[in-house]
């Protein structure tokens, strides 16, 4: 075989240098270069790699002629994955999941394999070994006649084998682990995850095999490797939560085939992950009585409205700045918030520390939060529980003027099923029929917000 020649690019300006330096030439950074292969024409005998299994994909086709049919789609059967994947696993997808060590994205890709019986399944690992991964499946008390496994970490003999065994699925756990014979760097480097990576992705488009990847992440809570393995893959999933804790979130940052930022609620038992079809009663304190500091939202995560509680705690400052700390929520909207509610309600809190938190570890980005956020804030800050039965959301401008928010009637709903009995929402999400049981307050002011209360 003809050696294969080696160049090293630069990740911040891509200019190709023919042996490694610890300055690039070009563009003067340090530590920046990185194992590259060279592209190259394909061979036929390349081309034709793996020609029984692409079809139609091999050949060029007019526009009008490609079938309009959508991809069929293959239930896990664990409702809470099939939302978060837009219905199911579609055929020749790529999803790659990612997640702190022990948070349990083996033992969901284990289970998913099982509840795939009636298709071809390959689990790849190249952290454990064959006894540990079976120790795993018994100790689930899964059921894996048919589920085959494979420990190897050269990308090129896992290819090899998968032509021959022909899954249908396939696991590769973990993307860290494995390197290609065609770099000399070690695994888990950058050049060696793009290219193993990049082999995984053309297999799985040509033969039409559904791809599971698991990745490690960082210590500030990305995937470990370059930023373009999540440019490759369909579907970017991450696993978040506290891995001692009882419940985990799956949040979709990238899907092809469905909702970006769908969520799906796990909870760890000691036969697997289990699925939480109402996820608002995990996320709801359930307070004996009313308690300062604390209103009830209704975010959207996904197609999914959800029930969260907005806590804050406002304290006089001993110090000469103020602190504003949020967990959950953004910081620089809260110190913005604050601004607005002195500047338009006449309430100050310049000397005094506003800490601010959603319970349950959810995530909250978006502007729903504004009102309940400065409404808890200010009933902290007066020690004025709110009614228990109420829930609130809004969108607060630099104007003080409260904005409607998107699927304003499907939150009152949810509100409603879930016992609520009043609302406090901005005048443009007014329901046009009124919802059953629930007294809706509309503002059009964070005056008119402050009136109600």
């Amino acid at each position: 075989m003809a050696k294969i020649k080696i160049q090293y690019a630069c990740q911040h300006c891509g200019a190709l240098h023919r042996k490694w330096s610890g300055q690039c030439s070009d563009c003067k950074e340090w530590n920046c270069l990185e194992e590259v292969i060279p592209q190259t024409t394909p061979s036929p005998a390349q081309a034709s790699r793996f020609a029984g299994y692409a079809g139609d994909q091999g050949r060029i086709q007019p526009l009008h002629e490609i079938s309009l049919q959508a991809s069929p789609r293959n239930p896990t059967r664990m409702s809470e994955l099939d939302r978060v994947l837009g219905g199911g696993l579609v055929t020749g997808s790529v999803i790659l999941l990612g997640g702190d060590p022990g948070i349990g994205k083996s033992t969901i890709l284990l289970q998913t394999l099982a509840n795939l019986q009636n298709f071809k399944s390959l689990y790849v690992t190249g952290e454990e070994s064959l006894q540990q991964v079976s120790l795993r499946a018994h100790r689930l008390e899964l059921k894996l006649d048919t589920l085959k496994l494979l420990t190897e970490t050269c990308v090129e003999r896992i290819l090899a084998l998968a032509v021959v065994e022909k899954p249908e699925v396939m696991v590769i756990d973990s993307i860290q682990t494995l390197f290609t014979e065609q770099l000399n760097s070690a695994p888990g480097s950058v050049g060696q995850i793009r290219e193993s990576a990049a082999q995984l992705v053309r297999f799985a488009k040509q033969t039409g095999t559904s791809l599971f990847i698991a990745g490690h992440v960082t210590k500030e809570g990305t995937l470990a490797g370059p930023r373009v393995l999540e440019h490759m893959v369909d579907t970017v999933l991450y696993f978040e939560g506290d891995p001692g804790g009882r419940y985990r979130i799956l949040r979709a940052v990238k899907n092809r085939f469905g909702a970006v930022n769908e969520i799906g609620v796990f909870a760890m038992t000691d036969k697997g992950l289990k699925g939480v079809s109402n996820p608002s009663a995990i996320f709801l304190s359930g307070h004996d009585e009313p308690v300062a500091g604390s209103v009830i939202m209704v975010t959207r995560e996904g197609t999914r409205p959800i029930l969260v509680e907005v806590q804050a705690l406002v304290d006089e400052s001993h110090g000469s700045n103020p602190r504003r700390v949020t967990l959950g929520l953004e910081q620089n909207r809260m110190a913005m918030l604050l601004a607005v509610l002195h500047r338009h309600g006449g309430i100050s809190m310049f000397d005094q520390d506003v800490f601010a938190n959603v319970v349950g570890g959810v995530k909250v980005t978006e502007t729903a939060s504004d009102l309940p956020l400065l409404l808890a804030a200010l009933s902290s800050f007066r020690n004025k529980p709110l009614p228990s039965n109420l829930v609130v959301f809004g969108e607060i401008g630099l104007a003080g003027e409260i904005r409607p928010v998107p699927n304003g009637e499907e939150r009152l709903k949810e509100a409603s099923k879930h016992g609520f009995k009043k609302a406090i929402v901005p005048k443009a999400n007014m329901p046009q029929s009124p919802v059953k049981g629930l007294e809706i307050l509309t503002a059009q002011r964070i005056e008119d917000a402050l009136h109600y209360l």
